[in-house]
């Protein structure tokens, strides 16, 4: 009786970048076929991640007691949350899918159906978090530390509206470049402590250094105004919406996936 042959033992190296543009091209596809019901559920569970993460945001950032930098470091590890539970447990992030340019660069995936990711994500993503903000907010949650929680609700929503839109599009689209990276890491990760340290420091870092997320905005925004924000309006909401997704998609888009198709994938697509 022959002895089977031994089992590989697990890699612990990470994939080099030539092979992570590789994982990120054949994800893309995957994604882009996605039917409908699918995309659309999964991009409801991701803006309920961000929602969480988002939430763990606005308590610590409550009364904190600490000093400017380490209170937006403290504030940026809880938001990290978000992107943990969706590349962890799975769904589909708007901010995210900007990497299937590199998909469609390749030809893989048609114009139609990026835009129809894109679209049925957005969507469902915007979706998502206006009803996670309505779900905190009928659970008593800004009631915590005597009403502290919601204070700190409406000073972080107020703040967002206050941004000039030209601002809130590069803040985003330096934001979303941080984001992409986050993702791009997790396709060199083997295993779940990979994944999540790969998402920690650029999530943590964008959001120390004040950048906007369109998804994370879509809940901080309503929910600020359900905690009785009297100066956000729907008007003031797309106004904020509009130009911050622009940068994410530019941030996302071109910075990283283009780019590092242009250096990894170009060559590989024309043969």
């Amino acid at each position: 009786m022959e002895t089977p042959p031994p089992k590989p033992s697990p890699s612990f190296d990470a994939y080099s970048p030539t092979e992570i543009a590789a994982r990120v091209a054949s994800a893309g596809v995957t994604k882009a076929s996605l039917p409908f019901l699918q995309m659309f559920i999964l991009a409801l569970l991701a803006s309920a991640f961000i929602a969480f993460g988002s939430m763990l945001f606005t308590l610590v950032m409550t009364h904190h007691g600490l000093g400017f930098g380490p209170s937006r470091l403290l504030g940026g590890f809880a938001l990290s949350l978000g992107l943990v539970l969706v590349v962890v447990a799975g769904a589909e992030l708007f901010t995210g899918n900007n990497l299937i340019v590199m998909a469609w660069a390749e030809r893989k995936v048609s114009s139609a159906q990026l835009l129809r990711n894109w679209g049925i994500v957005f969507v469902g993503n915007i979706a998502g978090s206006v009803g996670m903000a309505f779900l905190v907010f009928w659970s008593g949650t800004l009631n915590l530390n005597n009403g502290g929680v919601a204070e700190t609700a409406i000073s972080i929503a107020s703040a967002k509206v206050a941004i000039p839109p030209a601002e809130a599009f590069f803040r985003d689209l330096l934001c979303n470049t941080l984001v992409c990276l986050a993702v791009w890491l997790c396709f060199a990760a083997h295993s779940l402590t990979d994944k999540v340290i790969a998402i920690v420091f650029p999530i943590t870092a964008f959001v120390a250094l004040g950048f906007e997320h369109s998804i994370a905005n879509a809940y901080l925004i309503p929910i600020g105004y359900l905690a009785g924000a009297s100066d956000i309006t729907m008007m003031g909401f797309i106004e904020n919406l509009l130009p911050v997704t622009a940068g994410n998609i530019v941030g996302e888009s071109v910075f990283v996936a283009f780019v590092y198709w242009l250096i990894y994938r170009r060559d590989s697509s024309n043969n």
